[in-house]
């Protein structure tokens, strides 16, 4: 049996509507759940992204860490996520004008992947694995 039944992974955001409409725009599914204060993407079954604004994390923080919107584009974290199309992901994120940080490449781990940022700088890839 696994101890750990499902991971839900929240990101934190300066603006909660605008980080729906981008994430909703590269997964290309509407969330789950999309409430004040969180939004959820169901990406498989045992997977959920949520995105929750940092006014909200900081009434629970409660003055503990350094307040979450002083780390606002700044990497925090990283979303690899495994794709079937990579192409296809590739094209949906330039024809949503979305930057590139690095772009398709072959990586000397077995994948090929690019690289982009969301509104806060969450650095997010795309990956397929490289089929030898």
């Amino acid at each position: 049996m696994k101890r750990i039944q499902k991971i839900h992974a929240i990101l934190y955001v300066e603006n909660q509507e605008i980080s729906t409409e981008f994430y909703t725009k590269i997964l290309r599914r509407k969330p789950d759940l999309n409430v004040p204060g969180m939004t959820e993407f169901q990406l498989t079954d045992d997977f959920t992204l949520g995105l929750m604004p940092n006014s909200r994390i900081a009434k629970i923080l409660a003055g503990r860490t350094p307040p979450p919107e002083s780390g606002t584009g700044i990497p925090r974290c990283e979303l690899y996520l495994y794709v079937h199309d990579i192409e296809g992901e590739l094209n949906n994120i330039l024809q949503n004008n979305i930057e590139l940080i690095s772009g398709l490449e072959k990586r000397n781990w077995g994948d090929k992947t690019f690289y982009f940022a969301d509104p806060d700088g969450h650095i997010i890839a795309f990956a397929s694995k490289i089929k030898n």
